[in-house]
């Protein structure tokens, strides 16, 4: 309780403070904290964001990987910082599906932050392992009803993004498989790639270069439409799989009781970032877009989110798997 009460006092002295810190904001290094491993998809996007931003900010963003317990650990570090602006959280669709999947957290999952922005939507791809006895979806999904649980799918820990996908999948082809989490997909992309797992689901920003140099078997794009970075890859509704469709969106809070001043300046930093041209090839090279400015602002980051958690709530319940 007072622990509550210290941070509620020290909300309230920097909302006062909130011109005059905007004006000297920032002062100092930012760090975004990554829920995830270092060289995973969500780490690749915080890099790029974070050079680009702290060039508008002049001051350097650095970034800085706490992985664990499918992102809660870095969430909580972030909510339980100093709400100042200094310390920023970039995490993906997880912050839509952690309130569902955690029934006890020593933090709030949504009333522990303040929103910035939206950054991306990262399609998903179905991919395998280079040897894998499949060349197409359909003959994947033949595979995957015959062997179950004989094949290993990997994620990246209960409410990562390779985790929902392969919730999805399995439902969608009516047919389980043993998962295998790890810390995070950087890891769990070596291990595929070594061919020691035989099925993960992860974002374009990690895959598409493996893909494209031959070193993963792909089966589909998880989008309504093929993307320019991958244009021979169908998606699943194309290889006859509707029901599997999925992209992982990414956002930039800060602590609650961060100063609207300074969410505003960090925010006006990211829609700057968004329209840098050096980003915005990068992301296309690894199969994504910035959003849209108005999507870029934290009015519209927190009705997206609101909107997410409704969508994922039913469907985590119904799965019946939670991560406490």
């Amino acid at each position: 309780m007072k622990s509550v009460m210290r941070r509620a006092l020290l909300a309230m002295s920097l909302l006062a403070a909130g011109p005059a810190m905007a004006q000297q904001f920032p002062g100092r290094t930012i760090t975004i904290i990554v829920p995830f491993a270092a060289g995973g998809p969500t780490d690749t996007v915080s890099r790029l964001v974070a050079e680009t931003m702290g060039r508008d900010l002049g001051q350097t963003v650095v970034v800085e990987n706490a992985g664990g317990a499918g992102g809660t650990i870095g969430s909580q570090r972030v909510a339980q910082a100093r709400p100042d602006g200094y310390t920023l959280l970039l995490h993906h669709i997880g912050m839509a599906t952690t309130p569902s999947l955690y029934r006890r957290l020593a933090y709030d999952p949504v009333g522990g932050f303040e929103t910035i922005g939206l950054v991306t939507e990262v399609p998903m791809t179905l991919v395998a392992k280079k040897d894998f006895p499949a060349t197409n979806l359909a003959e994947a999904i033949a595979v995957i009803r015959r062997e179950r649980e004989n094949l290993n799918y990997a994620n990246a820990g209960i409410g990562a993004a390779s985790h929902l996908c392969g919730l999805l999948l399995m439902k969608a082809v009516d047919a389980p498989m043993t998962t295998v989490p790890f810390r995070g997909t950087g890891p769990a992309m070596q291990e595929i790639l070594s061919g020691r797992i035989d099925l993960m689901c992860d974002q374009t920003t990690n895959t598409t270069e493996q893909i494209n140099a031959g070193a993963l078997r792909v089966f589909s794009v998880t989008t309504e439409s093929r993307i320019a970075a991958l244009p021979n890859v169908p998606t699943s509704a194309e290889a006859g799989l509707p029901a599997f469709q999925v992209s992982v969106w990414h956002g930039l809070y800060a602590p609650k009781g961060t100063p609207a001043p300074v969410v505003q300046r960090l925010s006006q930093a990211l829609q700057v970032a968004l329209r840098d041209e050096r980003l915005v090839a990068r992301f296309a090279e690894l199969g994504t877009t910035p959003v849209a400015q108005e999507r870029a602002t934290p009015e519209a980051h927190r009705a997206f989110w609101q909107a997410d958690i409704a969508k994922w709530r039913p469907i985590i319940q119904a799965a019946g798997q939670y991560a406490d």
